[in-house]
Parts: structure tokens; C-alpha cells; sequence
């Protein structure tokens, strides 16, 4: 009886598709992860227990570094013509004759730390150049009669007012910021009768057990007894 032949097949594997979605998937990651904009000073923040995240978008902030320097920015990732507005608004409240080109590359400054009288001069410079608030002064807040913060954060409040939107008003200051300039910052929101605003802090474990830790963890809470 002839015996039967089984034929063999071939184990090596072609590897060319699974190459080609991987490198889809690192397209897709690179192209759709969006990186944390440089701040123009770092700022050593205190820890806190919260469950809720730094707004993206529709806020503003005001960033206090450990030599007392103050600093503004727009928080607007959804809305890019929320900047111009802005700074369109500071423009006409201090007659300071921006430029339109100036106007325009307040959208791609990271953040805004000099007196108005060197403004121009900041937003006449490349932002690749401005060097994290390298050689900003701070926006001058202690002269009571002339707190520049006031007019950032009444530019940006009737911006937000006529767009019929609400504006989170954040401040990030460092732990070694003296007490003048921090009462400064809150007297500009006072003088603006804007008496809420949010603390940036950063994340602090949760206490276990705590109601934020068994939500953090998905865990059922009880009340307890």
C-alpha cells in the first residue's frame, strides 16, 4: 500500500502587517498626544487632596514664583481667538497702541510678566526667544494705585462676559512668595468683585479609607458607624 505523503507548509511568518499597524499606532499617539506648554517660571506649589483636575480651557491664571514675580496667562486650548480678545481688550483699556502683529503673537506667549510700558517690547519678541520668563520682571502689583493685574483680569472677565461664558480664574504661587504680593494678587480680584478663585496645588495622596481614596481606587463607600 503506497504510503501517503503529507506536505509540509511553510512556518516562517510574514511580519510586514503587524509592522505596519504598529507604526499606525505610534502615528496616532504621536499625533494626537497633546504635551504640557512650558511655564515661563517654575514654582515650588504646596500639596493638597483634590479630585479635580486644572482646567484646560476657559481659565486664566495668575503664577506668583519665589522672587515675587507675577505672571499672567490665558488658558484656552478649544478656542484660539479667546487670546486676541484678550489682549485686543488690555490694548484699548491702556491705550497702549499694540500692533497687530503684536496682538497676534500674544496667542503663541506662554505667559505675560512685565509692566505694560514693555509689553510691546515682549510681544515684538519671538516666543521661542522670550526664555520662560527669562528677564521678565513680573507684572508690578504692590503700587496700590497702579496694580496692572487689575486690568489682566478685568480684560479677560468682560471678554468672557460678553461671550456669555463662565472663566476659572486660578492662582499658582510658590510657597517661599512673600505675604505683600500675594495680598496684592487677591486685592486685584477684590478690585475686579471677583472674590472666587482656585488654589493650584499639587496632588497629595489621599488618607486611606477616606472617601476621595475609595473613589480613587473605585471602591463603594459607607457611611460610617
Amino acid at each position: 500500500m503506497a504510503s501517503v505523503k503529507i506536505q509540509k507548509k511553510s512556518t516562517d511568518t510574514d511580519m510586514t502587517p503587524f509592522v505596519d499597524i504598529a507604526f499606525l499606532i505610534l502615528t496616532f499617539f504621536i499625533m494626537a498626544t497633546k504635551f504640557k506648554p512650558q511655564e515661563p517660571v517654575e514654582a515650588q506649589i504646596p500639596s493638597s487632596v483634590s479630585s479635580e483636575e486644572l482646567p484646560e480651557n476657559d481659565a486664566v491664571m495668575v503664577l506668583i514664583d519665589s522672587t515675587n514675580r507675577v505672571f499672567f496667562s490665558v488658558l484656552s486650548e478649544k478656542d484660539k481667538t479667546v487670546p486676541d480678545q484678550i489682549i485686543t481688550k488690555v490694548n484699548e483699556l491702556r491705550s497702549l497702541n499694540l500692533t497687530p502683529a503684536e496682538i497676534q503673537n500674544f496667542r503663541k506667549t506662554t505667559a505675560v510678566g512685565v509692566p505694560f510700558s514693555k509689553l510691546g517690547a515682549l510681544l515684538d519678541t519671538d516666543p521661542m526667544e522670550q526664555n520662560a520668563g527669562a528677564g521678565q520682571p513680573g507684572i508690578p502689583v504692590l503700587d496700590s494705585t497702579d496694580n496692572q493685574l487689575q486690568t489682566w483680569i478685568r480684560a479677560a472677565k468682560e471678554v468672557y462676559a460678553g461671550m456669555g461664558k463662565g472663566l476659572k480664574y486660578l492662582v499658582k504661587g510658590d510657597g517661599a512668595a512673600k505675604y505683600p504680593t500675594i495680598e496684592a494678587v487677591i486685592s486685584a480680584f477684590k478690585k475686579n468683585d471677583q472674590m472666587k478663585f482656585n488654589l493650584v496645588t499639587s496632588l497629595e495622596t489621599a488618607p486611606p479609607g477616606s472617601a476621595l481614596d475609595l473613589l480613587n481606587r473605585r471602591l463603594p463607600v459607607t457611611d460610617a458607624k
